[in-house]
C-alpha cells in the first residue's frame, strides 16, 4: 500500500515534468536525476530491512526529507495542471508563452522551490516546542485543592538518533510551567534498550519537576516495540497507569487506559466501574476513540494523542474524518476531551499541520 502510494504520485510527477518543462536535450539528465532521487526511499527500506549502519540512516535521513518534498511537489504539479485547464477557458496566459525556453524555467524553478520551502518550513515548525493552554471549570466534589495545572504531552518516538537538545529543550520548558501534575500520554519510546541516546533520555526525563508527580500511559508504538513492560518509564520517573486510578493529593482522581493495541483491555464501562467518583475524574487514553461511550461515563476529562494531527498537509483532512476529534478541544455531554499534536513525530521530521506542542490545562474547581 506505502509502495503504491509512492510509486504513483511519482509517476506523475516524472511524466508530468517531462511533458511540460524538460527539452528534448535534457530529457535522459532528467531521467537519471529524477529515478536517483526518488529511489531513495525504497532503498532506504531495503536496506533497513537487512541490517543498520551508516549507510542505512544515512539513506534514512535524506529520505525524510525527500519524502515530504515529493508530497508538495505532486501538490504543485496537480495544481499547476489544474491552472492549465483554467487557462484554457480563461486564456490567462498569452498564446504560445507556455512553450518558451523561458517560461519553462521560471514555472519549473517556481514549483521546485515553493515544494522546498514548504519542507523547510515544516522542519522550523517541527522543531520548535510551543505551548497550547486551556482554562476550564470542573465540579470540585470533596477536592481538596481550588486548581490543578496539568502538563500534557504525548507521542515523543524516542529513539536513536532523537536530538538530545530537543529533549533538553522539553525538560526546560516543561519546568518553567511549574506543572502540579506531569502526565505523558502515550508512544513515549520506542528504540532499543541498546540505543545509549536512551539511559539520557530517562536521566532528562526524571529531571522533571511537578508537585506530583509524573504518570502515563502505554501507546501503539511501545506495543510494537516491545517496550509494554515499562522498564524505560520506571527509569524516567513517570508512573505507569494500566487500566488503573490513583488518588493525586486528594485534588482529582487520573485513571490511565491500556492503548487499544493491548490484550485485555478493559471496556470503558468495565473501567470505570472502579474508579471513584468522590473527586474530579481525569481520564487518560492514548487515541481519541470512544469519545461518546466515554461522555456517558464520570469522566470529567479525557486526555489524548495519538493522531499527530495528520502531521503534513493534506493528511490531517483524512484525521480529521478518521477521529471526532482529530486536534483541539471538544466538550461531549459533561466530558471535557483534548487531543494534543503531539511534541514529536514519527516518520519525516517535517510538520506543516499543527505544532510541536506541549499542553497545558489548567482546571479551576468548583464548590
Amino acid at each position: 500500500m506505502i509502495t503504491l502510494a509512492y510509486t504513483i504520485p511519482n509517476v506523475y510527477v516524472f511524466l508530468r515534468i517531462w511533458q511540460l518543462f524538460i527539452n528534448k536535450g535534457y530529457r535522459l539528465h532528467y531521467t537519471i536525476v529524477y529515478l536517483l532521487l526518488a529511489s531513495v526511499f525504497p532503498l532506504s527500506n531495503l536496506i533497513s530491512d537487512n541490517g543498520s549502519g551508516f549507510i542505512a540512516e544515512l539513506l534514512d535521513a535524506i529520505s525524510g526529507y525527500l519524502l515530504p518534498f515529493y508530497l508538495y511537489l505532486f501538490l504543485a504539479v496537480l495544481l499547476y495542471d489544474i491552472f492549465l485547464l483554467v487557462n484554457l477557458i480563461f486564456r490567462f496566459l498569452p498564446s504560445g508563452l507556455s512553450k518558451t525556453t523561458a517560461y519553462k524555467k521560471a514555472a519549473l524553478s517556481s514549483i521546485i522551490l515553493i515544494s522546498i520551502l514548504v519542507v523547510v518550513a515544516g522542519v522550523i515548525n517541527f522543531n520548535t516546542i510551543r505551548t497550547t493552554g486551556y482554562k476550564i471549570e470542573l465540579p470540585g466534589k470533596s477536592s481538596e485543592k481550588d486548581s490543578i495545572r496539568i502538563a500534557f504531552v504525548s507521542d515523543f518516538h524516542l529513539q536513536q538518533g532523537v536530538s538530545r537538545k530537543f529533549v533538553e529543550r522539553f525538560v526546560d520548558k516543561v519546568n518553567a510551567l511549574n506543572p502540579d501534575l506531569m502526565i505523558f500520554g502515550g508512544d513515549i519510546v520506542e528504540g532499543d534498550r541498546d540505543d545509549g541516546d536512551l539511559e539520557y533520555f530517562e536521566k532528562q526525563l526524571k529531571t522533571i519537576k511537578s508537585t506530583y508527580g509524573s504518570y502515563g500511559v502505554l501507546g501503539n508504538h511501545e506495543y510494537y516495540s516491545g517496550k509494554e513492560d515499562g522498564g524505560f518509564f520506571n527509569k524516567s520517573g513517570i508512573v505507569l497507569l494500566n487500566d488503573t486510578a490513583i488518588n493525586i493529593g486528594n485534588s482529582v482522581t487520573l485513571a490511565g487506559r491500556f492503548d487499544s493495541h493491548f490484550r485485555g483491555r478493559k471496556s470503558i464501562k468495565d473501567f470505570i466501574i472502579s474508579v471513584p467518583d468522590t473527586l474530579p475524574v481525569i481520564l487518560i487514553d492514548h487515541r481519541p476513540t470512544e469519545l461518546e461511550q466515554v461522555s456517558k461515563t464520570i469522566a470529567d476529562v479525557q486526555i489524548s494523542g495519538h493522531t499527530h494531527h495528520g502531521q503534513l498537509f493534506p493528511i490531517n483532512l483524512i484525521t480529521s474524518k478518521v477521529y471526532e476529534l482529530s486536534y483541539g478541544y471538544l466538550k461531549k455531554g459533561n466530558t471535557h476531551f483534548f487531543v494534543s499534536s503531539g511534541i514529536r513525530l514519527w516518520g519525516p521530521p517535517v510538520r506543516t499541520v499543527a505544532k510541536s506542542e506541549i499542553l497545558i490545562l489548567d482546571i479551576e474547581f468548583t464548590k
